[in-house]
């Protein structure tokens, strides 16, 4: 059969190959009988009205039956071991079937036994052309004529219940060649699984070069990241795209596809493996609670807000000044209760929490019992060229928004704060410093309301964020554009991230400052280099003059640091927890801290910027940029 007949077949509409499948079973099932009664006879039946009643009870019992478990629902081009079980089981029906009927009718001429030899006939038959049919039109149809070359040969790194699955999906791919597997597992060394060969892990450069291979397939989803990066980094020196099952879901539902696998993450890579939030933790400020986020629909926001969501409380208000963020999460959420099952009342309010009144307003209304304050400009350059802006959203929410639930007796108060706030360069880190001192003041002032601070570095793909702008510039071709080639961040990954402020927020006593464990800082540069290489792309630098991708170093920006740091002061504290500290930081009595912050929005209102930044340098003394004050002062 020639291809183009084959194309031709396979795009039949699926009703018309049911029945073209039907019938060829049909003419099986006649063959079957044929064969049946000479193995029962010792000869060749010469008697052709039983061969032709064998036939058409056989048919009528087999039609009802197979339409019923589902035998040609599946496409025969697919078929495996479920397909074959239907068969099976089918065959089974029948031959129980047709003992009862030739054992009542006792028809002359026609063995018993038939009954039982004719459905194994008919079974290893249809078994045979299914099989057959998997080969031709699975693989052959694929191999089109002079293009040969131009498929991609892979390579599956996991031997284990994913990759087969996998393996098995790359058959109907007709750009892919699979060359076999590798795998950790000394044991499979050299085995074979379904006709490929399984190569040792410490076989990698030598199978990568010798067959060729242009991509390799991670189909271990619950290897730790940490071996994920040792992987990866295996496979740097070459131009491999390197591509991964994102989860064991698939593998429990047993439907893996190539559709499933998406490319290796930064995020995959970076950091350390999650440790498992404590569920104590992060329902006892939630569960069955009125909860309140600012910021609901920015980067840190719209996790928290999924993560709280999880948590069950009874109640979620969720607080954003972007309209068309609001409108996202919100939907967002309610298709996410509505498919895990979640009862929690979901409350938009679109306002700016910068004003007093409007804030007073959303919580005199809602009455929460834990707020979260995620909302904050922290764009550093923006906020830099952009002073009363920044210094009126982040420091005038933060204050607004902590005597509002004062007010309303709120149990917890919750600030995401930023490393960017410890001995800043920049306006919005210190703006966030002086958020931490409202806070840790009005701590002091009070009892009924907890606030608590949560500081941490940048997460992965925040917006604003390097990681986005890096995958834009690989996908425009470079070069990528770093400010420094010795800067260095501590990243975490937003789920993460949010999971620990919640903890961090259940075991507020009033006050703290908690930090989370970043784990260690990441060069900004070898950050670039790594999400080039896994785009399967190569770093052009003096070295490898023939490389894909520049990078190129445009200067420290405005209130940039080389590096951030966590902690003004030494020694933190240990909690509870692993990935938690608490810091040791002086604080100001809010006794003179209100007064300054009255004389800070007097100035911010008339658009003094000198002066507002003269009280922030006041506020957070670590906070020195004389050139960025001169700069600003053109906004007078």
């Amino acid at each position: 059969m020639s291809l183009s007949a084959l194309d031709t077949l396979t795009g039949l509409r699926r009703s018309a190959r049911r029945w073209m499948v039907f019938s060829a079973d049909v003419l099986l099932c006649f063959l079957a009988a044929w064969i049946s009664l000479a193995l029962r006879l010792g000869e060749w039946p010469n008697d052709f009205r039983i061969l032709l009643i064998l036939t058409a009870v056989s048919v009528c019992v087999w039609a009802p039956v197979a339409w019923r478990v589902g035998v040609y629902r599946n496409l025969v081009r697919f078929s495996g071991a479920r397909a074959s079980g239907r068969l099976f089981y089918s065959c089974a029906l029948l031959a129980a079937a047709l003992g009862v009927i030739f054992g009542i009718l006792q028809i002359q001429g026609m063995p018993r036994t038939v009954s039982v030899i004719h459905p194994i006939i008919f079974f290893l038959l249809m078994l045979f052309i299914r099989l057959s049919m998997r080969f031709v039109v699975g693989d052959l149809l694929h191999l089109e004529p002079g293009k040969g070359a131009s498929r991609r040969r892979l390579l599956i790194y996991g031997a284990g219940r994913g990759g087969q699955q996998l393996a098995n999906s790359l058959r109907q791919e007709r750009h892919l060649t699979l060359v076999g597997y590798v795998d950790d597992d000394a044991r499979l060394s050299n085995q074979q699984i379904d006709g490929f060969t399984v190569w040792h892990s410490s076989s990698l450069d030598r199978v990568l070069e010798e067959r060729r291979v242009d991509e390799v397939l991670l189909a271990i989803p619950s290897a730790l990241r940490a071996r994920r990066r040792e992987i990866v980094t295996a496979l740097q020196g070459r131009k491999i795209r390197v591509r991964m099952l994102p989860g064991l879901r698939q593998l429990i539902d047993g439907q893996v596809t190539v559709s499933d696998l998406r490319d290796v993450q930064v995020e995959d890579l970076l950091g350390r493996d999650a440790v498992l939030p404590s569920e104590l933790l992060m329902a006892s400020s939630l569960l069955s609670k009125n909860v309140l986020v600012t910021g609901a629909g920015g980067s840190i926001g719209s996790e928290l807000c999924r993560q709280i969501l999880r948590s069950r409380p009874r109640r979620l208000i969720l607080v954003e000044q972007s309209e068309y963020s609001l409108y996202a999460i919100e939907r967002e959420l309610r298709q996410l209760a509505l498919v895990e099952g979640y009862d929690v009342e979901l409350e938009p309010e679109l306002a700016d929490v910068a004003d007093r009144d409007s804030v007073a307003r959303i919580f005199r209304r809602w009455q929460p019992e834990s707020v979260y304050h995620a909302a904050a400009y922290k764009h550093v350059p923006l906020v830099e060229r952009n002073p009363v802006a920044g210094l009126r959203n982040n420091i005038f929410s933060t204050l607004h928004c902590a005597l509002a639930a004062e007010a309303a007796g709120v149990g917890r108060f919750i600030l995401v704060s930023t490393d960017k706030a410890v001995r800043p360069t920049n306006i919005m880190g210190a703006s966030k410093r002086v958020c931490e001192l409202v806070l840790q003041a009005r701590a002091q002032e009070q009892q009924n309301t907890l606030f608590t601070m949560v500081r941490f570095g940048n997460v992965l793909g925040s917006s604003g964020s390097v990681v986005p702008l890096f995958k834009a510039q690989i996908a425009a071709g470079g070069p990528v554009t770093i400010t420094h080639k010795d800067v260095t961040r501590y990243f975490m990954t937003i789920p993460e991230a949010t999971q620990l402020v919640i903890q961090a927020g259940g075991m507020a006593k009033g006050g703290e400052v908690f930090v989370l464990d970043m784990g260690q800082p990441v060069r900004i540069r070898d950050l670039a280099e790594t999400m080039i290489r896994l785009s399967g792309l190569a770093v052009r630098d003096e070295a490898t003059p023939d490389g894909d991708i520049e990078i190129v170093e445009v200067g420290l920006r405005p209130g940039e640091k080389l590096y951030e740091e966590l902690l003004i002061g030494g020694d933190p504290a240990p909690t509870d927890h692993s990935r938690i500290m608490q810091a040791r930081e002086a604080v100001h009595p809010w006794g003179s801290l209100s007064g300054i912050l009255e004389e800070l929005q007097s100035h911010l209102s008339r658009g003094n910027v000198g002066k507002s930044l003269d009280i922030l340098q006041q506020l957070v003394p670590e906070y020195k940029n004389p050139e960025i004050k001169q700069a600003a002062l053109y906004k007078l």
